[in-house]
């Protein structure tokens, strides 16, 4: 039965279950407690199970050792679901430990699945809100990496800390305003304009893009500002 066709209170139990399971395979060292959960067809199933491993590491962060051991030995399985799930739950632990876990993104960035590299992206996103500084000063070594994929996913990745403090992410935007690929181009343009609509950072966003070299893609950008302000109109702040 899939995780939301149960009622709250068998939720909460099925997740206490697997958090329990969890916590005694991390103790024990056994990966095989572990890969049912990680290797669920049900996302929701593997959520629960990265973030039963966040809340094992936030109450005792000691165990950090046994816990990237178990990590590092589901994150080499051939199954794309393990691998994106070792990675999410990387993330939890990020968002207060990014160095522990930065070989997990140097890595998943360059995974043959898009779900692994989807994770690198999403824990990106949450990392860089709770534990800004160390996740994009690992960002800026990628934005000029010679594959142009990995330099869309590292604009896309640090998008979400830009919607509250736009003054962090522009600085390293500002770095691929002369990329030629468009797929990359594309996707600079849309995080500025996503990050310009929120609260506090339309004047912050807009008067440091003036200041580009790149006119035209400054031009383009400012397109999608307003555009983005009229689709958006009745949540644009």
């Amino acid at each position: 039965m899939a995780f939301y066709d149960l009622n709250k209170e068998d939720r909460a139990r099925m997740v206490d279950r697997i958090t329990i399971v969890i916590d005694k395979g991390i103790s024990g060292q056994d990966t095989a407690a572990l890969l049912p959960f990680f290797a669920d067809d049900d996302t929701y199933i593997r959520k629960t199970a990265y973030l039963a491993i966040g809340k094992i590491y936030a109450l005792n962060s000691g165990r950090l050792p046994d816990i990237l051991n178990v990590l590092n030995r589901l994150f080499v399985l051939p199954d794309p679901k393990v691998r994106q799930t070792a990675v999410n739950a990387a993330g939890e632990i990020g968002k207060a430990d990014f160095d522990a876990v930065v070989s997990f993104f140097d890595t998943g960035l360059f995974d043959a699945h898009h779900s692994v590299r989807n994770a690198v992206i999403g824990s990106m996103k949450k990392m860089g809100e709770r534990n800004p500084a160390p996740v994009l000063a690992w960002s800026r070594t990628y934005l000029q990496h010679t594959d142009k994929e990995i330099r869309r996913e590292i604009c896309h990745g640090i998008e979400l800390r830009g919607r509250t403090h736009p003054q962090d992410i522009l600085p390293l935007l500002r770095e691929l305003q002369f990329d030629t690929t468009k797929r990359v181009r594309w996707t600079l343009v849309h995080v500025i304009g996503q990050i310009a609509y929120k609260k506090g950072c339309l004047h912050t966003v807009v008067s440091s893009i003036l200041d580009w070299e790149n006119q035209t893609l400054v031009s383009d950008a400012l397109e999608e500002i307003i555009d983005v302000h009229y689709r958006y109109r009745n949540f644009s702040y």
